[in-house]
């Protein structure tokens, strides 16, 4: 019963973290509530896992935790930087700067 309570809680959350993705306002409310949209979803699988007794469920979570941070730091770079590797060159914006000079 506990369990079932939990996974509704989440549920909920889950969709209120979705909203929040969908009406934003800035990329940057919408980049968290995927990133706790994520966070649900590893509480969700966690939970059905003990729920349902298969105790593997939860070696899924953790890969997808790894994934979705791996995922939020990559999306945040992209949008500070223009792009996801830094080689030592100007960012397109330090270049037009310097064209503009």
């Amino acid at each position: 019963m506990m369990y079932t309570v939990a996974i509704i809680a989440v549920l909920i959350t889950i969709l209120l973290a979705l909203v929040r993705a969908l009406l934003g306002p800035t990329v940057y409310d919408r980049i968290a509530a995927m990133n706790m949209l994520g966070t649900k979803t590893i509480l969700l699988i966690a939970a059905f896992a003990f729920l349902t007794g298969r105790h593997d469920l939860l070696d899924i979570a953790l890969v997808y935790a790894l994934i979705n941070f791996i995922g939020v730091v990559a999306v945040l770079k992209l949008i500070e930087q223009g792009n996801f590797y830094t080689d030592g060159e100007t960012s397109v914006d330090e270049q037009h700067k310097v064209n503009e000079k």
